[in-house]
């Protein structure tokens, strides 16, 4: 693995407050008021709307940041806007990995533009993005009952890995990608074999939705998975002197859309709502200590 790329991963934390959900990380954190874009882009936006918002993201992101923290899960799809500018830095050139800790894998159908279960599969047609890894999975989305909902081209290119526990993606062996789908029973065994997979990368980018935690670590707005804060530890200490960037999403936040089609979407993808004022002021005291202890090993050289 490459040793010299990390010179170009900042130190001072990003905030996209979309959704009041990241409680203060320090002094030196920046952070950028998004509120009045929350309604367009929280779950899934047009193709335009999401146009609209990286162009003024362009206008108002500092050049020097770490870790980026979006706020809700339901942002997700942030990463494909994130990834694209740290892959422009003129400091870094060549191919890039995209790990992704997740119980979802994120490579789902979307018609109406994207979404924050949608955004791996154009990710993965990056042309500087070598390979996909979505680890952690736990989620039924990759069985086969929705094996028509997952997007096949980044597995036909040899893109996308899922690595799942026990939930497993036979129908990939009827397009010749049967070994695209890494099932273990723990954790342990997963992280395990995963971790030399990173030899071969050059650089990393990394995205973790906290919703691959077990909900005795965390809590979120989402089912989720059975990692521990000790997987995420170990998978940064070995990729960290490699990363171009790293967003964390997964926060908690209560929000009523205005549009009654997200309504509807929300409902039917299996989001948590409901939610009391008291609950969201302690899940999200909780996550703050997990977010801190996530920046400060991606801060460690």
């Amino acid at each position: 693995m490459s040793r010299s790329v990390s010179a170009i991963f900042g130190k001072r934390p990003l905030i996209l407050d979309l959704d009041d959900s990241v409680l203060a990380l320090g002094a030196d954190e920046t952070r950028i008021p998004l509120s009045q874009w929350q309604e367009a882009i929280r779950f899934g936006c047009s193709w335009s709307d999401f146009a609209r918002l990286e162009k003024h993201l362009d206008l108002v992101l500092p050049d020097d940041y770490s870790c980026v923290f979006t706020g809700s899960g339901d942002f997700h799809h942030l990463t494909l806007f994130l990834l694209r500018r740290a892959l422009r830095r003129d400091k870094f050139a060549g191919p890039v990995d995209l790990i992704v800790c997740d119980n979802h894998p994120d490579n789902m159908r979307y018609p109406f533009g994207l979404h924050c279960g949608s955004w791996v599969s154009h990710a993965a047609a990056l042309e500087e993005v070598r390979h996909v890894h979505v680890i952690g999975i736990c989620s039924r989305d990759i069985t086969l009952a929705h094996a028509w909902e997952n997007r096949l081209a980044p597995f036909i290119c040899r893109k996308l890995t899922y690595w799942s526990m026990n939930a497993r993606a036979g129908w990939l062996k009827c397009i010749g990608r049967g070994d695209s789908c890494r099932v273990f029973s723990e954790a342990d065994a997963l992280i395990e074999a995963f971790l030399p997979i990173l030899n071969a990368a050059g650089g990393v980018y990394l995205s973790i939705d906290k919703d691959v935690l077990g909900s005795d670590e965390v809590k979120t707005n989402w089912d989720q998975g059975v990692f521990s804060a000790t997987h995420l530890r170990a998978l940064i200490t070995e990729c960290r002197d490699a990363i171009v960037g790293a967003d964390i999403c997964g926060d908690v936040s209560e929000y009523a859309y205005a549009s009654r089609f997200k309504r509807f979407l929300s409902r039917l993808d299996g989001r948590q709502n409901s939610l009391t004022p008291e609950q969201v002021q302690l899940w999200q005291a909780e996550q703050r200590n997990i977010n801190v202890m996530l920046f400060e090993l991606l801060g460690k050289g």
